[in-house]
């Protein structure tokens, strides 16, 4: 009887290992491989890391993950926390005002790409329509030095809502006396937001940290659905590069080398996090 409670846990930790734990296995054994398809394999052992980690365009590619990570969680916390700290203040419409806000949220990346794709046209696009009559030529998607910040812009418009949403809902379960008695000493409403509902609040805002560097590290669809990792490799990310590599050159064992290596930077990240919680 006392080992019963984890009979219940055994299936959830059978489809876990199933679907997590043996695809990494999988590509962690076939890393070490030339492989291209077919049956045949050729051992090559750490080849394939070497050659990658010497790659001058693979760590394009990673900074180019890192900068789109570090700036689309970086305005998407910003902007989420401060909406949430301001419509959380709100008593009449509040409803109203997040319904509207979680509208981009319901929509699929894919779509989220071709909306903005065709909004951002250069000879179709509502935007440089607009940006025309004051004189203003634009070549979003199209320009090196434009097509980053118009994906992270678009990444931000798309998932703000995902940080509101939980970091309001951390707001509304803060109980009053806290802030009642804060506010009968003569605190301000900035004091009262960062000396006490912050701070209850900070273990949400960790967790909305790790989730939202994680999805941004691993960001595919609105990448490959506007620019497809170009001009050059101005946008080109490590899941678009993985997915190339393994569809369009047939490099199997190389694509599963660049997920091993992305799977070891998520888990030091995710310990990373964790120990900072624990540190403040």
């Amino acid at each position: 009887m006392r080992h019963t409670p984890y009979y219940f846990l055994l299936p959830s930790v059978l489809i876990l290992a199933f679907t997590s734990l043996y695809p990494i296995c999988y590509s962690v054994y076939y890393s070490l491989f030339n492989w291209r398809w077919g049956d045949e394999k050729d051992f090559i052992g750490l080849r394939n890391y070497i050659v990658l980690l010497s790659d001058k365009e693979f760590w394009i590619i990673v900074k180019n993950t890192f900068v789109f990570a570090f700036f689309a969680c970086f305005f998407e916390i910003l902007i989420g926390v401060l909406l949430a700290i301001y419509i959380d203040r709100i008593k009449i419409g509040s409803t109203i005002i997040r319904t509207v806000l979680l509208i981009p949220l319901m929509i699929s990346g894919i779509s989220v790409t071709m909306l903005f794709k065709v909004m951002l046209d250069n000879m179709f696009g509502i935007i440089p329509y607009l940006l025309s009559f004051i004189g203003l030529k634009s070549d979003f998607f199209g320009s090196y030095t434009a097509a980053m910040p118009t994906i992270i812009a678009l990444d931000v418009w798309w998932q703000t809502s995902f940080v509101f949403i939980i970091i309001l809902a951390g707001l509304k379960s803060i109980p009053n006396e806290p802030i009642e008695a804060a506010k009968i000493d003569g605190a301000s409403e900035w004091e009262i937001t960062r000396y006490i509902r912050l701070p209850m609040i900070r273990s949400l805002l960790f967790l909305v940290l790790i989730f939202r560097s994680i999805d941004t590290l691993k960001v595919f669809d609105i990448v490959w659905g506007t620019t497809a990792g170009g001009p050059g490799l101005a946008t080109e990310a490590l899941q678009t590069y993985a997915y190339r590599v393994a569809y369009s050159f047939l490099e199997m064992s190389k694509s599963m080398t660049v997920m091993v290596l992305f799977s070891i930077v998520v888990i030091f990240l995710t310990i990373l996090y964790s120990r900072l919680n624990k540190d403040l």
